[in-house]
């Protein structure tokens, strides 16, 4: 059985369940929670499918507020909990700055990279992964015009864009790619209202096919998507089966891998950055029942030709967060 801990106010504090035993392993989930259908959940399926497999348990937290990232994190060190898994770029500097102060403690943080000798940092190459999603909406629109829904405003959300953006014109020049943000603050990660408004205008624009890159917010342009009988493309977990007639593909993350290798390791966690991309199949375009009927065999060999070119160096994807630039998308 999982060992589950609650966050309650930053008043109240943070109550551990009895029973947490020491050495187990935990894991705190960023703003949105861990059923967002997306990049929480698929840290959530990681977790689970370790403690399916091991018979053990793992001690978890959803963060209620900002504020009760650096409380979460020094009450599981403090009590003996490790590894302590990270999920998102949000708990880069409290990281920084906690770490330091529990040498014997291995932490892992999910979409970042923090410097300290004890943090393992996983990060992904989201641009080619979002690269390959993009030949498919390209291949799949027909009214040449596409769109992206983000949620948090930030180099690495504009950094899906810019791939998927890039893989749309690689594969339709004359195509336009719409792209907005739900937010520029960490509510927009739980947004669906805003998420669905924003596809809805982009639709309106002649947006045949729409990725949502926006955690929670992605359920609303999801949900849209299927209402006005369009295509979506979903993020991180493989949203497929969401909308079974409307999701031409998902740009599969797989945080659940370096959630479960985590756990696997346990103590023995080696720090260090670890990034994941299409050779190791860290990211990837997600083709299942709920999608095989739309991905044509042309589809299917543009995809294995976009692979092949990446691995090989024969197609560079720009990595917006490089340099903070993309010339195939405007935000």
């Amino acid at each position: 059985m999982t060992l589950t801990t609650k966050l309650f106010s930053a008043a109240a504090g943070i109550a551990l369940s009895a029973g947490a035993a020491l050495a187990e392993p935990a894991i705190i989930y960023d703003l949105g929670g861990k059923f967002d259908k997306s990049f929480n959940e698929s840290a959530f399926n990681g977790a689970s499918r370790w403690a399916e497999e091991t018979g053990e348990s793992f001690a978890e937290v959803e963060l209620q507020s900002e504020a009760q990232r650096e409380q979460a994190l020094r009450r599981f060190a403090e009590q003996g909990l490790n590894p302590i898994v990270t999920t998102g770029f949000s708990f880069a500097s409290v990281l920084e700055q906690v770490a330091p102060d529990y040498p014997d403690t291995t932490f892992m943080i999910v979409d970042s990279v923090v410097d300290q000798p004890n943090v393992r940092s996983v990060v992904f190459d989201e641009h080619t992964g979002s690269y390959l999603v993009g030949v498919m909406a390209a291949m799949a629109s027909e009214s040449h015009t596409v769109g992206f829904v983000g949620g948090m405003d930030i180099p690495l959300i504009r950094k899906f864009a810019c791939g998927y953006a890039q893989g749309v014109k690689a594969t339709d020049p004359e195509a336009e790619v719409l792209a907005n943000m739900v937010g520029t603050t960490p509510a927009a990660w739980a947004d669906p209202v805003r998420g669905s408004e924003l596809a809805q205008a982009q639709i309106s624009q002649g947006a045949d096919v729409i990725f949502a890159a926006a955690g929670a917010s992605g359920i609303g342009v999801l949900q849209t998507v299927a209402d006005e009988g369009v295509m979506g493309i979903g993020v991180d977990s493989n949203q497929n089966y969401l909308h079974p007639d409307n999701m031409l593909t998902s740009m599969v993350k797989r945080v659940d891998n370096s959630v479960y290798d985590a756990f696997s390791a346990g103590e023995s966690l080696e720090p260090g950055v670890v990034t994941m991309g299409i050779s190791d199949e860290g990211v990837g375009a997600a083709i299942d029942e709920y999608n095989e009927g739309r991905v044509t065999d042309e589809m299917r060999t543009a995809l294995d030709e976009a692979r092949a070119g990446i691995e090989d160096g024969s197609i560079e994807v720009h990595d917006y967060a490089s340099d903070e630039t993309c010339d195939a998308i405007s935000f």
